[in-house]
């Protein structure tokens, strides 16, 4: 793990392929009370294709590193540290890729300053006023506040809870127990996680991303949705849907997968993020 000091607070990422891959770097977002663990599978697969990536995790509730009081823990102001990110590592000509919530924070990315993106790829994730789907509509009006996030989360110290469908169940086909317990741990033992956890679903406004869906054509990068055909709570129609109000975007079925898809289909998504990021890179010149 590296880490890298922000204005809104300090991030930890995991840097995965080589440094002087001539393919445009990914960046990866993950969703609320995961991390940047989430994209391993896909990032080891991207390195061996010679593709650079980083997977940072955000202060979504499973990071270890509490922000500081001040910092925006809105969906806009977590979409300016992601920006933030790719100004401090000077990446450019980005292929953003983002799951869950983190398909939400991409979009409010290419809302607030879409100069450092070349190109975006969106697994199963939330859109328009989808934000977040039953049942995790319900589930986390019980975690805004850090006292009701601290109590809900303690039955997920139980792996068969955890692994539920009141728990992780619904998101992807199966678990790594160690993983997806090291995702809670944050919440449940670090007064300031819980903090930046509960005042990001506090800001969750469905009216605004709803809004920000309305200058998404405006993104002139490619866009592609690979989309996991087997999930309940963010259908293929949802998928459709977003990828019409892009305009252009490429809509790819990743057959079986849950909401999890770099997880229940690790080889299937890295093969779409490395297809449309060498379609539309050009060679680096050399120095």
């Amino acid at each position: 793990m590296e880490m890298i000091d922000l204005p809104h607070g300090t991030v930890s990422y995991r840097a995965a392929g080589p440094e002087d891959a001539a393919s445009p770097p990914v960046v990866f977002v993950h969703g609320f009370l995961v991390d940047g663990s989430l994209w391993s599978g896909v990032a080891d697969l991207l390195a061996a294709k010679g593709v650079r990536s980083y997977a940072p995790d955000w202060p979504l509730g499973s990071h270890r590193r509490p922000l500081p009081r001040p910092a925006d823990q809105s969906p806009r102001g977590v979409a300016r540290q992601i920006l933030a990110f790719l100004e401090a590592l000077d990446l450019t000509d980005v292929t953003l890729v983002g799951n869950d919530t983190g398909g939400a924070l991409c979009q409010y990315v290419l809302d607030t300053d879409a100069s450092r993106v070349g190109r975006l790829v969106l697994t199963n994730c939330d859109a328009f006023d989808t934000f977040p789907p039953f049942p995790f509509s319900v589930i986390f009006k019980l975690l805004k506040g850090p006292r009701r996030l601290q109590f809900n989360l303690q039955p997920m110290k139980l792996r068969a809870f955890r692994h539920s469908v009141l728990g992780f169940g619904l998101l992807a086909r199966r678990f790594d127990p160690a993983q997806s317990r090291s995702w809670i741990e944050p919440s449940l033992t670090d007064a300031g996680v819980r903090s930046d956890a509960a005042r990001f679903l506090q800001a969750v406004d469905p009216g605004e991303l709803n809004d920000v869906s309305t200058r998404l054509a405006g993104f002139r990068g490619p866009v592609r949705l690979a989309w996991g055909t087997a999930d309940r709570a963010f259908k293929p129609a949802l998928g459709r849907r977003l990828a019409g109000a892009f305009g252009d975007a490429e809509f790819v079925e990743i057959p079986g997968a849950r909401t999890f898809v770099p997880l229940d289909a690790p080889q299937a998504l890295a093969d779409q993020i490395a297809d449309i990021a060498n379609a539309t890179s050009s060679p680096k010149e050399p120095t």
